[in-house]
């Protein structure tokens, strides 16, 4: 009997460990943490040599809250930057945060708020799962951190994107 049990615990260990894999390796639909909610997000694909890109998703602060930094393993340099229009030019810039009002959803998105992934270290592939650590303050100082992972997307299959904000992960310089 002993053997049996032993023999099972080894397929009981081995399933946990492939579903653990699996866990791993799939994207993340929403994530949730203790101040807020993070659904879909996405990262568009590069081309190879390609130094940026940028990160969309909607975010849902449970209490007033701020993003307040974001980075990745995959970039040198990681910023929430906004997309606008004045006076008829396209204008990006980096901002050094963005505001979260309690149970109201924040849209990143292209040709508005996103992060932007400079310095890249890998090409992005479709369907490659990119890791984000995305810092969240509270209005009373205290600090959380989110884990999430990104699903790549091609710019031909990202809604919504058109013009200068479809080119934005592309070239880019500050």
């Amino acid at each position: 009997m002993l053997g049996v049990q032993s023999s099972w615990s080894h397929v009981v260990s081995a399933a946990g460990g492939l579903l653990a894999l699996l866990l791993i390796a799939l994207p993340v639909a929403s994530v949730q943490a203790q101040s807020a909610a993070v659904k879909d997000p996405w990262v568009r694909t590069t081309v190879p040599k390609q130094k940026s890109s940028s990160v969309y998703m909607e975010i849902t602060g449970f209490r007033a809250a701020r993003l307040i930094e974001a980075s990745s393993p995959v970039a040198g340099v990681v910023e929430i930057h906004e997309m606008s229009m004045e006076n008829n030019i396209m204008r990006m810039r980096a901002v050094p945060a963005l505001d979260l009002p309690s149970g109201v959803p924040v849209s990143l998105r292209p040709g508005g708020f996103h992060i932007m992934l400079m310095d890249l270290r890998v090409h992005i592939r479709e369907g490659d799962t990119i890791p984000l650590s995305l810092v969240i303050e509270l209005r009373d100082g205290r600090r959380e951190t989110l884990e999430i992972r990104a699903l790549a997307r091609s710019p031909q299959a990202a809604s919504g994107a058109s013009g200068a904000a479809a080119a934005h992960g592309g070239s880019h310089r500050h």
